[in-house]
């Protein structure tokens, strides 16, 4: 049993407190792909939630400063990508600043609807866009599953404490 906390010690909301809060709520670990103008894109995202099973629906959230942004922002398709332990690397390309994201040795094929499919990945899915809700310095976007593979081998990726990491037995 855990002791009730000092209400005394709270802080006030921030950025610092959300940031140093969610830190400690491990997460999965995805690379949200989209075809843009001038070549594919593409990011790491921790945010990746299932909405809806009927119609399968699920979510992720993307800062409007982000690179990608432009391109999510007017795409009909995205890639939705869930990552393996051993793809910490790629975690790592997909979410550095700057970084040639689908050069090599990233591996990848144009898939359905013209969506970068990465290659061995735990599962894919390629999803329609169906909303863009502002909600400060981001969009969350809603996106229904249109077609997919959930059968890739290996345990998850997380990424927990600011870095990347698996599951303990």
């Amino acid at each position: 049993m855990t002791a009730t906390p000092a209400l005394g010690t709270f802080q006030l909301a921030s950025p610092d407190l959300l940031r140093s809060a969610f830190r400690r709520h491990a997460a999965g670990v995805a690379v949200i792909t989209a075809r843009g103008e001038n070549g594919p894109v593409g990011f790491t995202a921790t945010s990746l939630t299932s909405v809806s099973a009927e119609p399968p629906v699920i979510s992720f959230g993307i800062s409007t400063g982000a690179s990608s942004w432009p391109a999510i922002s007017g795409a009909d398709h995205v890639g939705v990508h869930v990552l393996g332990e051993h793809q910490q690397e790629l975690a790592a390309t997909f979410a550095r600043s700057g970084a040639d994201r689908f050069g090599a040795p990233t591996a990848w094929t144009e898939g359905p609807e013209g969506v970068p499919v990465l290659d061995d990945v735990l599962a894919w899915l390629v999803c329609r866009v169906v909303a863009r809700v502002p909600a400060g310095d981001h969009r969350v976007v809603l996106a229904e599953v249109v077609l997919g593979d959930p059968t890739g081998a290996g345990r998850p990726l997380l990424y927990h404490q600011g870095r990347f990491t698996a599951l303990r037995d």
